[in-house]
């Protein structure tokens, strides 16, 4: 059940959010990067202002040279924009609560997202002991007119036996996370070729760490080539374990349990949107990464959706 909020948000104090986010070291001229020559040109979609630069003539919002720039969406609205992006609502859902049109809230809402995409934290991480392993998520040509009778568009099960590719519908998304800190790295593959899955955990993590694998074949060079430990454990067949105690401790230490829990967790994310583009899926795949990592919205989050870096550091 739709729930609309817009009404009960308070529209100056999400205005001031947004400029303190958007602008981290106070509002300047677009153009010529000035602050202090600047007035109120028009109050008609107060609290939102737009001002005119006495030095260069510009006039411009707060919005102007953000992915916001031409929206008409109120502050209370926006800020809701950005809650649903970070909690997953669909796109419907948000359109019918909002009262606006689906297929321009989809289009900001990639833009958001791509912004996300673009300022995901893809240092190393630091652990000793990584996991890694990969999902085959259904995502197809949503959205997309299928004009030609040659190409119609694929039926919503696509129950392909083997392992996925991004050509069939069924794109890998592979992942390393780390034991001690609990982060994780995603990111959206072509195919789980070998090739594709050593570039993603050489970038992953330190020289040195132990990674922890299924017995997949993609995987097969990370011990070989990159000076990293690599241990496996075997989820085929009929004597198939999930946990091994390679040293003889007790501690069934060899595992990639910890990864299978995230993709549990990635595909509830995932399916309120009853199917998401194969186009766009490294963006959803993104926010899933910032919200494991971060457990809560941040401000910086917030900059990384709105287009600015996320390390912006505020003026004093």
């Amino acid at each position: 059940m739709d729930f609309p909020l817009t009404d009960l948000m308070d529209q100056g104090a999400c205005y001031q959010k947004l400029v303190a986010l958007l602008h981290p070291g106070g509002l300047t001229c677009p153009t010529c990067k000035q602050a202090d020559r600047l007035t109120v040109h028009r109050r008609d979609r107060a609290p939102v202002l737009d001002y005119r630069c006495r030095r260069c003539g510009r006039v411009f919002n707060a919005f102007t040279g953000t992915p916001l720039q031409g929206t008409h969406r109120t502050p209370a609205e926006i800020v809701l924009i950005l809650r649903g992006v970070a909690q997953g609502a669909p796109t419907a859902r948000l359109a019918r609560e909002l009262g606006c049109d689906r297929k321009h809230l989809l289009a900001l809402r990639h833009r958001l997202q791509e912004c996300a995409r673009r300022w995901l934290d893809r240092n190393p991480l630091g652990d000793d002991v990584v996991e890694a392993d990969e999902m085959y998520q259904n995502a197809g040509e949503k959205g997309i007119p299928h004009t030609d009778p040659e190409d119609p568009p694929r039926r919503r099960a696509n129950s392909r036996r083997g392992h996925g590719t991004f050509a069939n519908d069924r794109p890998p998304v592979a992942g390393v996370v780390g034991r001690r800190s609990g982060e994780v790295r995603m990111e959206v593959l072509e195919t789980a070729g070998g090739d594709e899955l050593d570039e993603l955990i050489v970038g992953a993590c330190l020289g040195g760490s132990v990674v922890n694998t299924d017995e997949w074949n993609g995987y097969k060079g990370v011990g070989r080539r990159h000076g990293r430990v690599h241990r496996t454990v075997d989820h085929a067949g009929p004597k198939s374990r999930y946990a091994v105690d390679a040293d003889g401790d007790g501690v069934r230490e060899v595992h990639c349990n910890t990864m299978e829990g995230l993709w549990a967790g990635a595909r509830t994310f995932l399916r309120p949107f009853r199917g998401v583009s194969k186009w766009y899926e490294d963006q959803y795949v993104a926010v899933i990464q910032w919200g494991h990592n971060l457990k809560r919205v941040s401000d910086d989050f917030l900059r990384a959706l709105l287009g600015i870096s996320p390390n912006t550091i505020s003026a004093p």
